[in-house]
């Protein structure tokens, strides 16, 4: 029988759904909501066991995003999902052109080219200073994470919050092991899944909790 549910209702029918089915997990209680929003965004509960959190990355990203840091992606469709309007609630200086996506850019497809190497890494290397204490979404490219590796151990860039979700069947495992020696904060999804969606999810999870931050103590 169909459950006619309002609109607004919907959502938090879901999410009390998840509580409810998911059972007993080690996540805290930062980390859940964030876990939870990815479980809603895919309907999946087999991703529990492989999401993983070190280095105290959601209130690293709470941080970040309270003090406005730019924001970095490997796809469009990353920069697209945000949501600009809750940024612009935690700090006023965000828009959409704080989130930097530039694997569509003239300058990165000619190094590509010219070097005959993924474009995924010039967008990355041409993004090095927003990288540095900035949020840096991977959800489609492990050569994108593989450049963010090398930014981070040989030019001593530190985001302030790395989100590492590469998808695929190449080089995605092998990249994603790297990060594991990282001492920087860093939500990572173990295995070759992974994907945009699912970073746009993170991000916009832990916006709203700095968003409930700033609402709590105003």
């Amino acid at each position: 029988m169909i459950d006619m549910v309002p609109g607004n209702e919907v959502e938090r029918k879901s999410l009390a759904i998840i509580d409810q089915e998911a059972g007993r997990h080690d996540f805290n209680r930062e980390e859940w909501p964030v876990v939870r929003r990815m479980i809603h965004t895919t309907a999946d509960f087999s991703i529990i066991p492989i999401v993983k959190f070190y280095n105290e990355p959601i209130r690293k990203g709470i941080e970040a995003l309270k003090r406005g840091a730019p924001i970095v992606s490997d796809s469009n469709m990353i920069k697209s999902g945000i949501s600009v309007s809750r940024l612009e609630k935690i700090n006023a200086g965000y828009s959409r052109e704080s989130i930097s996506c530039r694997v569509a850019e003239k300058d990165v497809f000619q190094q590509a080219d010219e070097n005959q190497l993924p474009r995924a890494i010039y967008n990355m290397r041409s993004l090095k200073s927003s990288i540095d204490r900035g949020i840096v979404c991977i959800g489609n490219s492990p050569m994108a994470l593989w450049e963010v590796v090398r930014l981070i151990r040989e030019e001593e860039i530190q985001p302030g919050l790395l989100i590492a979700m590469p998808v695929g069947f190449v080089n995605v495992i092998e990249t994603k092991e790297l990060v594991k020696d990282l001492a920087v904060p860093y939500i990572l999804m173990d295995g070759r899944r992974g994907g945009s969606t699912l970073v746009v999810a993170v991000i916009n999870a832990i916006a709203v909790l700095a968003l409930k931050e700033i609402q709590g103590e105003e």
